[in-house]
């Protein structure tokens, strides 16, 4: 009963919010699903008018509607350009919420959201297992990028994959816990399992880089994901319960500001935890709104709280372009910082790439269910990249990063994929 009422309030909440779409189909111009497909289920406007009837629609094809809504990215392009203003990210996940709740889970998502990610300890004991194994089911094939292809799993087989590194950042700086330096500043780092777990050298560079500018860092030890992969599947409980754990441990030492190296887990954290936590205590609920306060992109904190400052390359400089993340840069607005960071490094020739801000194509999930439409998308991206005749592309996410890691490694291209924070910690005496 307590579900069918929770259920209710959520289409309350979505028919109240879908009466501010005009129709207008601005979210057309912008949709980079609907550019490869053309067809109007896959834009915005045709999303909401397929939910105006989502209580009939539920009851005779609820498996319809879900697939339909699943056929987005989550970039945020047709809520950043709406004239009216209508929160298009909220509507779909409440929607996938409702469907969720309606039809259940399927089990195999059950088990990997409730029984792994929202387990950190366990999950992070698997796939230290899985880095082990790894190597039976997985071959190189491009060095300079670091992917590999699956041997044996056919769906796979056509992916270039960043493996799981053997070492995850959690390892390397295990309840790392370090004072304010000369800035007078401490940071807590909220690392994200894609950094952790794949891309460990963007943690380690963040730790370098506060290090040199005098901040402190606090890096708590079983900090879990931010949510989202539950939460875009519909799964409120799971998410719900990673943001109460990750309250708990970062409640536990004071701190200036909360910092992420992932735009989506900065959006998550900002955007999406006030909006999809209801049922949090009063306690948590307080630990909530001082974290979704302090918490900022890292590059963000590097220019408008630190100070750092765009110089003029030196001779012989390496061309880098740079990648906005959807979730960073129409979620959040932060647009110069990252290509301020990338000047102040030494050695670095900054070079604007054409779409700079069009999406990827990766969307998380969206990747795994629609890979042939992702792929699409990503080549587009993969094309402006390349234009720019760059040695090095940079972004603030590490999902783009593993979107472009496969672009261009399936197109043979010798450009290395890098966080602008990895950039610029290089540039570091």
């Amino acid at each position: 009963m307590q579900d069918m009422h929770r259920l209710a309030g959520l289409m309350k909440e979505l028919e109240e919010q879908m009466i501010v779409c005009m129709r207008c189909g601005m979210c057309q111009a912008v949709c980079p699903v609907f550019a490869e497909t053309g067809r109007e289920s896959d834009v915005a406007r045709g999303k909401l008018a397929l939910l105006d009837g989502l209580v009939r629609e539920m009851f005779s094809d609820p498996r319809g509607v879900q697939d339909r809504l699943m056929r987005c990215l989550l970039c945020g392009s047709c809520a950043a350009n709406c004239p009216s203003g209508v929160k298009v990210l909220d509507i779909f996940l409440k929607a996938r919420a409702i469907l969720a709740g309606y039809m259940g889970m399927h089990p195999l998502k059950q088990a990997v959201f409730r029984g792994m990610l929202s387990r950190p300890e366990l999950f992070n004991r698997i796939l230290q297992w899985g880095s082990r194994l790894q190597g039976f089911f997985v071959q190189p094939v491009d060095e300079l990028l670091g992917t590999s292809c699956a041997r044996f799993i056919p769906p796979l087989a056509d992916r270039h994959l960043r493996p799981l590194a053997p070492v995850p950042f959690h390892r390397m700086s295990s309840n790392h816990s370090l004072p304010g330096g000369a800035s007078g500043l401490k940071v807590a780092f909220f690392v994200g399992f894609v950094i952790d777990k794949v891309f460990p050298g963007v943690g380690e560079s963040v730790l370098k880089v506060m290090k040199h500018h005098g901040v402190g860092v606090l890096v708590p030890d079983s900090q879990g994901c931010c949510g989202i992969p539950a939460l875009s599947s519909g799964d409120q409980e799971t998410f719900q319960r990673l943001v109460s754990i990750n309250l708990r441990q970062f409640a536990a030492e004071p701190y200036d500001f909360l910092i992420t190296a992932c735009a989506t887990c900065t959006s998550t954290i900002r955007k999406l935890w006030p909006a999809f936590t209801d049922g949090l205590s009063l306690e948590d609920q307080k630990l909530m709104d001082d974290m979704v306060g302090k918490t900022m992109d890292v590059t963000q904190f590097l220019v408008d709280r630190v100070g750092v400052v765009a110089s003029e390359p030196a001779g012989g400089a390496e061309v880098v372009t740079y990648h906005d993340p959807c979730h960073l840069q129409k979620s959040l607005g932060v647009h110069t910082q990252p290509r301020d960071l990338l000047r102040a490094s030494r050695n670095v020739r900054f070079t604007e790439m054409v779409g700079a801000d069009q999406c990827c194509g990766c969307g998380g999930s969206f990747n795994l269910q629609h890979y042939e439409l992702s792929k699409a998308i990503g080549k587009q991206k993969r094309d402006s990249i390349v234009q720019t005749n760059c040695s090095v592309v940079a972004t603030g996410c590490p999902a783009c990063m593993l979107q472009m890691t496969d672009m261009l490694s399936q197109a043979g291209d010798r450009v290395r994929v890098k966080h602008a924070v990895e950039v610029y910690a290089e540039s570091l005496a």
